[in-house]
C-alpha cells in the first residue's frame, strides 16, 4: 500500500492530511496560522513562524498515521493565494514577512493608479485594438483594474519602502513569490512556481502564458526577482531526507481554488464549484481558453499537466466564513452549528438586511470602499432575525456572481459543486439551491483542496492512470434540491438586499 502525503497552507490553518490508495485519510494535523496587524491596514505573516507550523504539521501526520515513510509515494502541495514574500536568494534571508492578500497597505496606490491617465489611456488603447481584433485579450485590457488582492502594488509599495529590498532586487540578488514558491524554495532550493499560482498574482498574462511584460515594465520591477513558471505536475524536487529521513518527491503544486476545482471533478467545459471558506470562491472550467470579463469575473489558469491546459474564470466575494467568525467573536452565537437552528427558528429575517463587506464587495459589484453593516434593525428584530439575515447575504453574494457567470459564459449549468467549511450549512446550501435553481453536491469531504493534490500527486507518481479513475473518488454526501416556489418568495427580498448594499457603497 502506498501513501500520499498533502500539505494545504491556507489563510488560517495549515493541514496536513496521509491518505492511502483509497482516498481515505489516515491521520490529519491542522494549525492555526497567525495573522499579523502590525499598523492599520496591514495584514503580515511571519515566515519563520510559518515554517516552523509547516514542519510540525507535516510530522504530526506522518507520526500519527504509523505508516512507514518508505510507502509514501509523493507530497502534494497547495497554498493560498495573493500573499508574497520577498527573500535572498543566495543565503534565503527574508527581506520583510509576507503581506498577505488581506492587507490594504497599498489601497492608495490602487486608486491612484486605476484614476491615472496611464491606466486610462491602457484601457482605451485595448479597446480600440479589441474592437479591430477582436482578440479576447484586449476585451480583459479594456476594463482592466487594479485590486488589492492582486499582489502588483503590494510588492510595489515593499521595493519603495523596505530597506535594502530595491537594491538588492536591481542586482538580481532578491526575488519574490507566493507563499507556494516560498515553500519550494525552502524545502528544494529552487525559484519556481506553478502556472496556477502564478497566473493569481495579477502579473502572469494568462492569455500568452508569460509573466506580464507591460506590467513589469509598467510598475518598474526587475524582471530578475521573478520565479520560473512550470507546470501543476511533474517533478518539483524532494523534501528533504533531514525531515522525514528520506527523500520524497513532490509531484504537485497548485492554487487552492484550483486544486479544489480539480478535486471537485470540474474536469469538463462547464463544471462549476463554489468554495465556501474564509471567502467564496466561485470557480468554471472554462476549458482551453481564458475567459475575458467585463463584470469583473477573473480569468486564471487552472492547471497545466504536460499537453493539457485548463483554464477557469473566477468570482469572489472575500467575506464568508470570516463574518461567521466575526458573529462568534462578537458573541452573537456560540458555535458556527447554531446558526442553522437560529436562521430556520424564523419565517423570515424581518426586514432585516446584512451587508457582507468587511472587505469591501467584489464581482459584479466591484466597490473595494463599501463597508458592512445592518440596515432595517427595528424593536422587533431578534438575534435570530440578524443571524438569518448574514446566511441570506452571504447567499445573495453567490447569486449575484452566479448571474454574472451566466451572462458571460453561456453554458447548461445543472449542478454547483461546494466544499468549504460554511458548505456545512444546510441553510445556506438549500437557499443557495432554491434561488441558483441548480443541483447542490456537498461531497463526504469538505476539503477538496487536499483531495484535489492527492490525486493529482498520485496520478503523477503511478498510483492512478488516469482521470477516469479520479470521478469516483469523489463521494458525494447530501445533494440539495430547488425549490422553486421559495424561488419566487424571496425575488423581492433580494431586490430589498440590493437596495440596501447600494447604501453602503462608497463609504470609505
Amino acid at each position: 500500500m502506498r501513501h500520499i502525503l498533502a500539505l494545504d497552507v491556507g489563510t488560517t490553518t495549515v493541514r496536513c492530511h496521509v491518505l492511502n490508495e483509497s482516498v481515505e485519510t489516515l491521520s490529519t494535523a491542522t494549525k492555526k496560522v497567525e495573522l499579523l496587524y502590525p499598523k492599520f491596514a496591514h495584514v503580515e505573516i511571519d515566515p519563520d513562524q510559518l515554517w516552523n507550523t509547516i514542519l510540525r504539521v507535516l510530522k504530526t501526520a506522518v507520526q500519527e498515521s504509523k505508516v512507514d515513510v518508505y510507502s509514501i509515494a509523493s507530497v502534494g502541495i497547495s497554498t493560498q493565494r495573493g500573499s508574497f514574500i520577498c527573500w535572498n536568494y543566495e543565503t534565503g534571508k527574508n527581506y520583510h514577512k509576507f503581506i498577505t492578500w488581506k492587507d490594504l497597505r497599498a489601497d492608495s496606490l490602487v486608486k491612484e493608479w486605476n484614476s491615472s491617465l496611464t491606466m486610462k489611456s491602457l484601457r482605451m488603447g485595448s479597446h480600440i485594438l479589441y474592437t479591430f481584433s477582436r482578440n479576447k485579450r484586449f476585451l480583459a485590457g479594456s476594463v482592466f483594474k487594479l485590486m488589492n488582492t492582486q499582489m502588483t502594488l503590494r510588492l510595489m509599495w515593499a521595493l519603495d519602502h523596505v530597506p535594502g529590498l530595491k537594491e538588492a532586487a536591481e542586482n538580481g540578488k532578491a526575488v519574490f513569490g507566493g507563499i507556494d514558491s516560498w515553500i519550494l524554495y525552502k524545502l528544494t532550493g529552487k525559484h519556481i512556481s506553478d502556472v496556477s499560482s502564478a497566473s493569481a498574482t495579477g502579473l502572469f498574462d494568462p492569455f500568452t502564458m508569460s509573466w506580464a511584460n507591460w506590467a513589469i515594465n509598467l510598475f518598474k520591477i526587475p524582471s530578475t526577482m521573478f520565479p520560473e513558471v512550470i507546470d501543476s505536475a511533474g517533478n518539483f524536487g524532494n523534501i528533504p531526507k533531514e525531515i522525514f529521513g528520506v527523500e520524497i518527491p513532490i509531484t504537485c503544486c497548485m492554487a487552492d481554488q484550483a486544486a479544489s476545482l480539480f478535486g471537485s471533478g470540474c474536469f469538463d467545459v462547464g463544471d462549476l464549484k463554489i468554495t465556501m471558506g474564509t471567502g467564496t470562491f466561485l470557480n468554471v472550467n472554462t476549458g482551453s481558453e481564458p475567459h475575458a470579463s467585463v463584470a469583473g469575473l477573473y480569468p486564471l489558469v487552472a492547471w497545466k499537466i504536460g499537453s493539457e491546459l485548463v483554464y477557469m474564470a473566477e468570482g469572489a466575494s472575500n467575506d464568508t466564513g470570516s463574518i461567521i467568525e466575526w458573529a462568534k467573536c462578537s458573541g452573537m452565537i456560540k458555535n458556527p452549528e447554531e446558526t442553522v437552528y437560529l436562521a430556520e427558528s424564523v419565517r423570515d429575517s424581518d426586514g432585516v438586511f446584512f451587508i457582507p463587506a468587511f472587505s469591501g464587495l467584489q464581482a459584479p459589484i466591484n466597490d473595494q470602499t463599501a463597508t458592512a453593516g445592518f440596515l432595517g434593525l427595528k424593536p422587533t428584530s431578534t438575534k435570530a432575525h440578524m443571524v438569518r439575515a448574514i446566511l441570506e447575504s452571504l447567499v445573495f453574494r453567490i447569486v449575484l456572481l452566479y448571474e454574472t457567470l451566466r451572462s458571460e459564459i453561456r453554458q447548461n449549468y445543472t449542478t454547483i459543486r461546494v466544499d468549504g467549511g460554511v458548505s456545512q450549512n444546510d441553510f445556506v446550501l438549500q437557499l443557495l439551491a432554491d434561488l441558483t435553481g441548480l443541483l447542490v453536491e456537498r461531497a463526504v469531504s469538505s476539503e477538496m483542496s487536499i483531495l484535489g493534490i492527492t490525486i493529482l500527486s498520485g496520478l503523477q507518481s503511478g498510483i492512478w492512470n488516469d482521470k477516469k479513475e479520479l470521478y469516483n473518488l469523489r463521494q458525494i454526501k447530501t445533494i440539495f434540491k430547488p425549490n422553486e416556489t421559495r424561488k419566487n418568495e424571496y425575488q423581492s427580498v433580494i431586490n430589498q438586499w440590493k437596495r440596501a448594499v447600494e447604501r453602503f457603497k462608497n463609504w470609505y
